[in-house]
């Protein structure tokens, strides 16, 4: 298989083609002509901070996800916190969340004074495991993060279900998972807070860091809609001590223009997806994504596994593709949880997926050529490991 070709963005081969992790160019272009007059407007109000175009936008993402109330704050490191903040968690409480994810997601609760306390995940979805949950649940549990990862809900059927009978909140960590639904709801409405990161480099991301938690609960809204802004309720008056953690007014105009291509972006996700899939199905050494019945699967990331995939990884940056881990090592071997006393060998199976997970180019603008080339250039690595075998 010497010599790959694959066909760039005109659809002309090319060997050795550049095929980047993502690429955000053709969206900016698809809101140019709407947010640039929206944005001279706040430019010249100087409305920049909790401004009538973020608010709407509050409202429209909550619409969105078919929940009361939206609140948007300054990244979803925090979005996560203030949930946490608003359920009043703090030191001798504990919180569950997967081991492997993002550590943004056990930071939020380091930052309470709480005790992350990490489970297991599963090994199809990555996304934590119900049967493992319930284990690790003690008196001292107050809330539970199913992490949407990679852009598929969690089984939240089974976690609610735990979270109800033990008295549990359940926080929906949707970073990664803008639109994806469960049984026809949408994610950050499956439980009692949901929890969104506007990362530029998310489907629905930002020029800039920025955040959003949505909730049915109008008790909880309020006390996030203080807690972003110095705890207060009037210009002066504070009720609580709350943080400086507010959405940008000039990025709610970015996110609200985008808001209206998300479920076209997805679909365009889906697709591709659905490429990566057939070109790669049944390949020895490959395993593809897996979307559980009952849910849509966004695709943030499009994570395959690999047997050696550290020297996959170097042979598909040589070949001009871009490639990512998410993520190489999983929380509790993290040396910042230490503490926690993990050890190699206590979550096998996020020990095993950490160890093999590649993540291979996805956004909504790539074009067939570039799937194609990523996938020959993938099953011509890939096959090396398994003469060796």
């Amino acid at each position: 298989m010497a010599g790959l070709v694959g066909r760039d963005r005109e659809g002309n081969y090319a060997k050795n083609m550049n095929v980047p992790f993502v690429d955000l160019s053709e969206q900016y272009h698809a809101i140019k002509d709407t947010i640039e007059p929206s944005l001279r407007a706040v430019f010249e109000k100087g409305d920049f901070i909790l401004g009538a175009e973020q608010q709407a936008f509050e409202r429209q993402f909550a619409e969105f996800c078919a929940t009361r109330y939206a609140v948007g704050v300054n990244s979803g490191t925090d979005a996560l916190y203030m949930a946490l903040g608003a359920l009043e968690i703090g030191p001798g409480d504990e919180v569950i969340l997967p081991t492997f994810t993002f550590i943004a997601t056990a930071l939020c609760i380091s930052y309470t004074g709480a005790t992350p306390v990490f489970c297991e995940v599963e090994g199809e979805t990555y996304n934590i495991d119900p049967r493992k949950l319930e284990k690790v649940v003690t008196k001292r549990t107050k809330a539970i993060i199913p992490v949407h990862l990679y852009g598929q809900a969690a089984d939240m059927d089974a976690i609610n279900a735990i979270a109800k009978k033990r008295k549990i909140a359940v926080v929906e960590d949707a970073c990664q998972a803008h639109g994806a639904t469960y049984k026809g709801k949408r994610a950050g409405a499956l439980g009692e807070i949901g929890c969104f990161s506007f990362y530029p480099t998310k489907s629905l991301g930002a020029f800039g860091d920025a955040g959003m938690v949505v909730t049915d609960n109008k008790e909880i809204f309020e006390k996030i809609g203080m807690l972003r802004d110095y705890g207060r309720k009037g210009r002066y008056e504070h009720k609580i001590k709350g943080f400086n953690s507010r959405m940008d007014t000039v990025q709610a105009v970015i996110l609200s223009a985008k808001l209206k291509y998300l479920d076209e972006w997805n679909r365009m996700r889906g697709a591709h997806a659905a490429y990566y899939n057939r070109l790669l199905k049944d390949v020895p050494g490959i395993q593809t994504p897996v979307t559980k019945e009952g849910r849509t699967h966004v695709f943030q990331t499009y994570a395959v596994r690999v047997a050696d995939r550290d020297r996959v990884l170097e042979g598909m940056k040589a070949k001009g593709i871009g490639v990512l881990i998410h993520y190489p090592i999983p929380l509790h071997l993290q040396e910042a949880y230490a503490d926690a006393g993990g050890k190699p060998g206590d979550f096998p199976v996020a020990e095993q997926v950490a160890n093999e997970v590649l993540s291979l180019p996805m956004f909504p603008h790539m074009n067939k050529g570039q799937i194609e080339y990523v996938c020959a250039s993938l099953k011509e690595l890939v096959e090396p490991s398994l003469r060796e075998a």
